[in-house]
């Protein structure tokens, strides 16, 4: 099947609507399917790291094609079933809401290798991987609760899914592990990438009093806004201080590439097996970014903590397991809001 796509080469590709990083000689062809473009500064620039490292890691030994803001439903099983169609090797799909087009394609495809981003679902040839980004969200908790001079920060959340939710509940018991009186302000906005439409909710925040704005969505615009508008934030995914060198705190920063690097290897190598994976701060999957616009003093206790969570000595969510809380769709006690259904 990959013997196929050699032959038909980049012009093959291209006419398919894939995206190429073309090397000499390939003899491994690995996919990504993208929810926003590489350019976001966020999310699914951090997946095309991951990408890029494949390359240079393996040099001419592998090619790497990608689909950039692939929605959910349809036309995500069709850009899947068509990179496995084309001889594509093994597909990273990068986002929750794909979990069950590639379920469906990779019980059509029994010899390509599918691994799909932040679900729960896994098949024969079907793995899951997913990062406990609420680590960082708890340290970023922690700084609000101890920096927020309202006691209030603006949340941006995208879709009400077990990663976020988890978030927002990480973000939450960090905050009141410092002030307990401490309040969110939750904004859904049904996206991963509107860079206008995060603005617009970050205005909203601000203007109902909220003096830290945090989000999870993929874009560097509620940074922006917050910068703008005298308050401060935390980034998301990425570093994206460049954009608001002001009012970035830190932020998360969402490390694929060893992960990526092994799989492909274990694809090569005919190890690839079947896998559930969670990485965290201590398999470097999750980073925190500098700590800026904020005292030493507390720099020095973040540092700390980040430590405390990359050994071991303390977990946001205490004893409960990853399969507990890869199903969590509830708001932790104190938080004044439903979920949406």
């Amino acid at each position: 099947m990959f013997r196929k796509l050699l032959i038909a080469g980049a012009f093959l590709l291209s006419t398919l609507g894939f995206a190429t990083s073309s090397v000499a000689n390939p003899h491994l062809t690995v996919g990504f399917v993208y929810v926003g473009p590489i350019g976001d500064h966020g999310w699914t620039y951090m997946h095309d790291k991951g990408r890029l490292a494949i390359e240079e890691e393996f040099g001419d030994m592998v090619k790497t094609v990608y689909v950039e803001n692939v929605k959910y439903g349809p036309d995500a099983e069709r850009v899947i079933r068509q990179m496995a169609q084309e001889g594509v090797d093994i597909i990273f799909a990068t986002s929750f809401g794909y979990m069950e087009q590639m379920l469906k394609v990779a019980k059509e495809f029994p010899d390509v290798y599918f691994e799909h981003a932040t679900g729960y679902k896994t098949a024969p040839n079907m793995s899951a991987y997913s990062s406990r980004f609420y680590e960082g969200r708890y340290i970023q908790g922690v700084i609000a609760g101890t920096m927020s001079k309202a006691g209030k920060a603006g949340y941006i959340a995208s879709f009400p899914i077990p990663e976020v939710i988890r978030g927002i509940n990480s973000f939450y018991l960090g905050a009141t592990s410092v002030n307990p009186d401490f309040d969110i302000d939750i904004v859904w906005v049904n996206t991963w990438y509107d860079p206008g439409k995060e603005a617009d909710a970050a205005k909203v925040l601000i203007s109902e009093g909220a003096d830290i704005i945090t989000q999870h969505t993929d874009s560097p615009a509620p940074l922006q806004t917050a910068e703008k508008m005298g308050v401060v934030g935390f980034g998301q995914a990425s570093d994206q201080i460049k954009f608001a060198p002001k009012a970035q705190l830190t932020a998360i920063l969402d490390v694929w590439d060893s992960y990526y690097i092994s799989r492909v290897r274990a694809a090569m190598n005919g190890t690839w097996t079947e896998s559930n994976t969670w990485g965290g701060m201590d398999t470097g999957m999750v980073q925190m970014a500098d700590y800026t616009n904020m005292p030493l003093a507390l720099v020095q206790q973040m540092q700390m903590l980040e430590a405390d969570i990359l050994n071991g000595r303390f977990k946001p969510f205490g004893d409960l397991d990853d399969a507990a809380l890869g199903g969590m769709m509830e708001y932790v006690d104190g938080i004044d809001a439903t979920v949406p259904k």
